[in-house]
């Protein structure tokens, strides 16, 4: 029915119509994106801020992402009762407000809940124009359209942390909430233009059960890894959580094979296409937004980047890709999936892996070539894959097959960004510990090094009775600067891992051009 109220448009405003909706689509997810990336150059500034830890202020992506997960499986629901017209309006609204809150906020906690609120909303927007560009589109002519959404998604990652360093550097990182908010205005406007109304409302029964059971599995999981380091894994409180997330998850799948009315219809998955697909996109997004997330806080706390220097590295990949993915786009009809799947995630496992030998000595420039590459293969792989998802999924079902593939998107990206924090922290103290028991007398780079440190500070002019103590507390900073840095290769190589294990899932996936 969509798609027909979208062909109905497309009639009454002519050839400009699919621009038109294009635009809209693309701006949007592009200011989506931008405020989930946007945050993760200002972590550090956060942290100072409020007094908190990287596992809290971790939360401004990870609730961000969680409430993204959620909501998607509102989107459909709110798609069949309202439309596609007061979906948009409303979730646009909603971003808005929860946009301005952040940016006043005093409080750390409200700066947390205005981010689960913009994710909320980002969540319903990316779904929905998702769907829009699928159903408005022939196809023959959805690969193409896919690609140049995913154009506009990896634009954004390179604009997000570039923006929000920009922000930090010249004005307050309070800015990161609403630097993108013109963009949103723009595309709000256009989206009044070009959504199809509904004629009437429809009362549809929605799963109130599932969303409450699944809200309090990835709450309770989230809250479970961000807590877990500080108040001992094996605390009651950590296992009560994870006990939480465990049960209702199942009750949560129980609900969802069983009902009629449902969240998840979890029969796409006997279509093996489908289900290795959306594995691949599962685990994509957790290497690719751990990426996201990992390679701005490496450059800045290992590295010593700037802010905007720290941003920077992500933008000119997002040019490139910018310039490269529509000359895929053109030829896309000739091109199959499968070998377009393997050789983007090949490139992104080229492109993750020397990011596990990097370290303070690696330049600004090749962090960059790296990163170029990641985005490239992302880029590639991501709109193929989709398109093979749904290549055999009827039209009728194509809004719930769209919903379901991008709520385990997100989900992967939920679970990466924590994840990845999580193991940063573990194996930070991992290297941290075991390079302090070198530190012992008779290793004579640790003897050379305090004698050195001590000679600098007595030429500073600081007493002796001081010196041995700020040498060794320098050399305690270094052992931790040192630990960090191996602490992120290792997280470099999981990510390497990660596209690997999707390039052997790409083989399995259909082959289909059209």
């Amino acid at each position: 029915m969509d798609s027909k109220n979208f062909k109905s448009l497309e009639k009454s405003f002519g050839k400009f119509y699919l621009p038109i909706l294009t635009t809209t689509i693309l701006l949007t997810s592009f200011t989506m994106i931008t405020y989930g990336t946007i945050v993760s150059v200002a972590v550090p500034n956060v942290m100072g801020t409020f007094g908190v830890g990287q596992d809290k202020a971790q939360l401004l992506a990870t609730g961000f992402y969680v409430a993204m997960t959620i909501s998607q499986l509102i989107c459909a629901w709110l798609i069949a009762s309202i439309g596609h017209y007061y979906t948009y309006i409303i979730a646009t609204i909603i971003f808005f407000v929860a946009s301005l809150l952040g940016a006043t906020a005093d409080d750390f906690s409200i700066v947390i809940t205005s981010r689960v609120i913009q994710g909320a909303g980002a969540g319903i927007l990316l779904n929905q124009t998702n769907i829009a560009i699928v159903q408005a589109y022939p196809p023959q002519r959805r690969a193409a359209a896919l690609i140049m959404f995913t154009c506009s998604t990896i634009a954004a990652m390179g604009a997000g942390p570039f923006l929000g360093g920009l922000a930090i550097e010249y004005i307050n990182w309070r800015y990161i909430f609403i630097a993108p908010l013109p963009l949103l205005v723009i595309s709000f406007l256009l989206g009044m233009l070009v959504f199809p109304k509904s004629k009437q409302i429809n009362y549809l029964p929605f799963d109130w059960l599932g969303l409450i059971l699944l809200t309090m599995c990835l709450s309770s999981l989230l809250m479970a890894l961000s807590d877990g380091q500080r108040q001992g894994w094996h605390s009651n409180y950590i296992i009560s959580l994870f006990l939480l997330s465990v049960i209702s998850g199942l009750f949560f799948i129980h609900l969802q094979i069983n009902n009629k009315i449902r969240l998840l219809d979890l029969s796409f998955f006997s279509n093996s296409t489908y289900l290795f697909s959306t594995f691949i996109l599962f685990f994509t997004s957790m290497g690719n937004f751990g990426a996201i997330y990992l390679i701005p806080i490496f450059a800045r706390i290992v590295q010593g980047f700037s802010p905007i220097d720290a941003g920077f590295i992500m933008f000119p990949a997002s040019i490139v890709t910018i310039i490269i993915l529509p000359i895929i786009s053109r030829y896309s009809i000739y091109i199959s999936p499968r070998p377009a799947c393997i050789i983007g995630l090949l490139l992104f496992a080229i492109g993750t892996y020397p990011l596990a030998l990097s370290d303070t000595n690696t330049s600004i420039k090749w962090m960059i070539v790296f990163v170029i590459f990641t985005r490239l293969g992302i880029g590639i792989s991501n709109p193929f894959v989709a398109k093979s998802a749904i290549s055999e999924i009827s039209l009728d079902k194509l809004t719930k097959a769209m919903s379901t593939l991008n709520f385990f998107r997100i989900l992967g990206t939920s679970i990466g960004t924590t994840v990845f924090v999580v193991f940063l922290d573990i194996r930070t103290n991992f290297h941290s510990s075991n390079l302090a028991h070198t530190q012992v007398p008779s290793n004579d780079t640790t003897v050379y090094t305090i004698h050195k440190l001590t000679e600098i500070f007595k030429a500073m002019g600081l007493p002796d009775i001081n010196t041995e103590g700020f040498s060794l507390e320098f050399l305690s900073q270094m052992i931790y600067l040192k630990g960090l840095n191996f602490a992120f290769q290792d997280g470099f190589i999981i990510l390497t891992f990660l596209f690997i294990l999707s390039v052997f899932l790409g083989f399995f996936i259909s082959n289909k051009k059209n």
